[in-house]
């Protein structure tokens, strides 16, 4: 992904993909596309049909570490039932990035109007705020389990 990257970022777009992602309205959107020449929209183009696997990657994984520690600390409490919302949370992250995706291909394509730039920008903020929850998740759980006391065998 960064050697896809690489090739978008410049004046305009200073965090390559993630500007387009987070460009909120259509001239700011239009201004990305206009700075970039043509390897550099192919490579977006590739950028954003590779992300379509990787979401599916960075889901699962992070669903799985919020099984395994899930599982290890809360099993059979109450708090357990957190653990699996947050299970869900990573995957409307994934379909928030299917819905990101979709539209940055649609202004790629040259569909310019404010629905596309609209729909990017709040769906990469949904998708970038529930993956932050889930790692914070994480984080706190693995303190936890840190300096949880250990059983005697």
């Amino acid at each position: 992904m960064r050697f896809f990257d690489a090739s978008l970022k410049n004046e305009v777009c200073k965090s390559g993909i993630v500007s387009f992602e987070l460009a909120k309205d259509l001239n700011m959107s239009k201004s990305i596309l206009n700075s970039w020449d043509l390897n550099a929209r192919t490579h977006a183009g590739l950028s954003l049909g590779f992300d379509f696997l990787f979401l599916l990657v960075y889901a699962s994984f992070i669903a799985l570490l919020i099984y395994n520690v899930n599982h290890a600390l809360w099993k059979n409490k109450k708090f357990y039932k957190f653990g699996k919302a947050f299970m869900l949370l990573i995957f409307i992250a994934a379909f928030s990035d299917i819905i990101e995706n979709i539209a940055l291909i649609a202004l790629l394509r040259g569909d310019l109007i404010q629905t596309w730039s609209s729909m990017a920008y709040y769906s990469a903020m949904v998708k970038f705020l529930l993956i932050a929850i889930c790692i914070l998740y994480l984080l706190w759980s693995w303190m936890i389990l840190l300096f949880k006391p250990k059983k005697a065998i």
